[in-house]
């Protein structure tokens, strides 16, 4: 209640409700207002007992108040707080202010009719409320092609001394145009008075505040203040005049203290009079249909409130009540003048009124009072400031970076994939590049801090520097243009005996143990009824080899008879085209990639020497080796690879990406570690730069402008693959396989076995049976035929009964 706002929010909802009643004095219901002051501490203004809550422009209360109104059912109408994306999830808010959208979209075509896309700053208060409104704007100008050349952000405790700093960086970016998102007392007290001072309130500047900031401007403006001022536009929320709002706002003046310094009623008091004018109505429908006053029912009467009010026509879309007109304000002399209007149907025009097809403005006096509007003139892009630069200059790998100083005119010059992402960078920015060689060895780390500690000397590193902490405690990186991680780069493999290496030993001696045993198993099924599996023991011996591995290439020609046999060969012939396949993918994998032990004694790892970020790595991540060796060029790595003197190298993409693409043939990846964060661009603290460059970074990523660059510097030609595809296989990951296969020869086996019991048992017991009858014949010849007629013609009937 202490602020300019509230005071204006409290009285006016104050007087509406007095000015409601004397009107409808036989309205049976009386609204009774609570006052609770949060002396700018949103917990303070916490309410019980209450039916609704009317809170003023401050994002964080908004927030705060909502989420408390969303637990206890209560409505809470927020008068002028910014439409953000972090309130749409509250169903009891209701809010009245400006629409945010077309305010973005006025702004930028009002920057857009100038002709000033390229020459924007964005100038805004570092506070919650002020940035997370300002987010709309500032991605309404991405989207519309208007380029930001910096954002600076400060606060109402900043210095002018600060003040002055940002605001003749700005300058010296050549950014001529500057869009205001502050509030009144950061402005006048501060940006406005700082820039007068350096002289950015003269011709060929242009200032425009947004509706937030013009908006609340209400305090009396001392005359310096307005002196600086001059030239200002800003986008004001359009409240078209009435008398009944001209009878208000005079009453409203009267009943101020006469000592106060507010002089006129602001947007907010006039949604907040017809704010308190929709509850009072909402109210009073309530109780004259004897409903229970609940927070849904008067939520719901609020929303469905349709009248005309001080700001117009009361009527409520989605919760709020939006302000989709605003009034384009020029500060001249001491007070505002009015020089046109901005409509949501995109079109400017200088009348209340207007078609579509009107787009005109009146006549606006910019900044030296000159009414020639500001224009990125080509004799200000020829003012290029000058961009001191640090480069790496060892030229170890100059597809990288290459630096050389001419003897006679000390002047230096550096080319490479590092430079041509550079200049592509900041070319947008107009600045002429001056390249200083780093003459200090390759410990970045030592740039990093010369670039901290001489200010006066260096403005920016360029080079194979790689974003580390250590680097972000002295300076401010932009984004990777290169890939990050390490990679290690092997020797192809180009041993005549690579088709062993698919399968270990023991899988090798395992399938051709079952390649036999299959052979032997289909004779010995086959053997008894099969003509094609006798004959003489060699014959028999071929056949059964011949069949067991001719499976290998299904190329058998024996026709089995045997169902059991077909049983045992329907499950190896599977078996045998899931290890073919398996031999055939490893087999294409080691042709061009190398197995590597990476963690094996006999090995030694390559590595660029004096690189910070490898050895750390190499002692300490899981691609540690126990022995490495430092190696200085690309040249060098090859060279290594090819004479074994390292078995790999272990390095930063970039370094590997230029050593395939010199040797494509010779060399393969053969595994990735997103364990660095790739190459930057180094920048003392707090550079305008930083955030320009990373965005044109990440747009030159984007359009693959950043792939044909690495493309034409490194020649790349080269496949990824990864170390697990060349692993042999082993016999431990085809063991199911084999059990399975086991299982069914052992099953073959017993049937047959079985089969060949129940054969053999058939005939044993005729042999018995024969044998007893032939001992019965002969008893019974004994005793009732004792001569030897009688016996002969028993040995016929035993005779005649064997052959039978």
């Amino acid at each position: 209640m202490g602020s300019v706002e509230g005071t204006m929010v409290g009285s006016s909802v104050s007087m509406a409700l007095s000015d409601f009643y004397a009107i409808n004095s036989h309205y049976t219901t009386r609204l009774s207002l609570s006052f609770r002051d949060s002396h700018g501490d949103p917990l303070v203004a916490l309410a019980s007992g209450v039916e609704a809550i009317i809170v003023g422009n401050s994002l964080m209360e908004t927030k705060l108040l909502a989420e408390i109104g969303e637990k206890a059912s209560v409505p809470v109408i927020s008068v002028n707080s910014p439409i953000s994306s972090s309130l749409s999830k509250y169903s009891h808010l209701v809010q009245a202010t400006y629409d945010s959208f077309s305010e973005a979209k006025g702004i930028t075509y009002f920057i857009h009719e100038f002709d000033w896309t390229s020459s924007a700053a964005l100038v805004y208060e570092d506070d919650d409320d002020w940035r997370e409104s300002m987010q709309l704007l500032v991605d309404h100008f991405h989207e519309n092609g208007v380029r930001i050349l910096s954002k600076v952000g400060f606060t109402v405790s900043s210095s002018d001394g600060f003040m002055m700093d940002q605001l003749q960086k700005l300058k010296d970016l050549g950014a001529t145009v500057f869009v205001v998102h502050l509030s009144q007392r950061a402005a006048t007290h501060l940006l406005f008075p700082c820039a007068w001072r350096l002289g950015m309130m003269s011709e060929g500047f242009a200032w425009i505040l947004t509706a937030k900031s013009i908006n609340s401007f209400h305090e009396n403006i001392d005359d310096f203040a307005k002196e600086a001022m001059e030239g200002v536009v800003g986008f004001k929320s359009y409240i078209p005049m009435s008398k009944e709002l001209q009878n208000f706002t005079f009453r409203w003046r009267k009943s101020l203290p006469v000592e106060s310094e507010i002089t006129r009623l602001s947007i907010s008091g006039v949604w907040a009079h017809d704010i308190a004018c929709a509850l009072a109505r909402a109210a009073e429908v309530i109780a004259t249909a004897r409903m229970p006053m609940g927070s849904s029912t008067l939520l719901e009467e609020i929303t469905g409130s349709r009248f005309k009010g001080l700001g117009g026509d009361f009527q409520l879309d989605d919760n709020k009540l939006l302000s989709h007109k605003f009034e384009i304000v020029n500060m001249v002399g001491s007070g505002e003048r009015r020089v046109g209007f901005w409509n949501s149907n995109a079109s400017f025009s200088n009348r209340r009124h207007l078609s579509s097809t009107q787009n005109k403005l009146g006549t606006i006096i910019w900044p030296g009072g000159s009414a020639q509007s500001p224009k990125w003139r080509k004799e200000r892009e020829s003012k290029r400031k000058k961009l001191r630069v640090l480069v790496t200059s060892s030229n170890r790998f100059p597809r990288l970076m290459k630096v050389e100083t001419d003897q006679e005119t000390k002047i230096t010059t550096a080319e490479g994939f590092c430079i041509e992402v550079f200049l592509a960078s900041i070319a947008p920015f107009n600045y002429e590049v001056e390249y200083i060689p780093w003459r200090n060895g390759s410990n970045y780390d030592k740039l990093a801090y010369a670039l901290y500690t001489q200010k006066d000397k260096y403005d920016a590193a360029v080079g194979d520097i790689t974003i580390s902490p250590n680097r972000l405690k002295y300076v401010d990186f932009t984004i990777p243009f290169t890939e990050m991680g390490l990679g290690i780069v092997a020797p192809k493999e180009r041993s005549m005996w690579v088709f062993f290496r698919p399968l270990t030993p023991d899988l090798w001696i395992t399938s051709a143990a079952f390649f036999v045993l299959t052979g032997i198993v289909v004779w010995l099924i086959e053997r008894s009824e099969n003509t094609e599996f006798q004959g003489s023991w060699s014959q028999q011996m071929g056949v059964m080899l011949w069949f067991g591995f001719s499976t290998l290439v299904y190329a058998h020609r024996e026709r089995l008879k045997h169902n059991l046999s077909r049983f045992v060969v329907t499950v190896w012939v599977f078996a045998v085209l899931i290890l073919t396949t398996s031999y055939s993918a490893t087999l294409t994998s080691m042709m061009t990639v190398q197995q590597i032990r990476f963690n094996s004694n006999k090995d030694y790892a390559g590595h660029l020497s004096g690189s910070l970020i490898a050895s750390a790595v190499l002692t300490n991540s899981s691609l540690r080796a126990e022995r490495y060796k430092g190696l200085n060029t690309s040249k060098n790595f090859a060279e290594a690879l090819l004479n074994k003197t390292v078995s790999y190298i272990v390095d930063e993409m970039p370094y590997l990406k230029v050593l395939l693409g010199e040797h494509p043939a010779h060399f393969v990846m053969v595994k990735t570690q997103c364990t660095t964060n790739g190459f930057g661009f180094m920048f003392q603290k707090g550079h305008e730069l930083v955030w320009n460059v990373s965005r044109e970074i990440s747009n030159l990523r984007t359009s693959e402008r950043l792939n044909e660059m690495e493309k034409r510097w490194f020649n790349k030609q080269f496949p990824y693959t990864s170390d697990d595809t060349s692993d042999p296989i082993s016999l431990y990951r085809f063991r199911g396989l084999f059990m399975v296969t086991g299982v069914s020869f052992a099953l073959a086996i017993t049937v047959l076995s079985i089969l060949w019991l129940r054969d053999k048992w058939k005939s044993l017991v005729n042999s018995v049976k024969i044998f007893v009858l032939q001992r019965l014949r002969i008893l019974l010849a004994k005793t009732f035929h004792p001569n030897r007629m009688d016996d002969a013609i028993g040995q016929n009937v035993v005779q005649m009964a064997q052959r039978n």
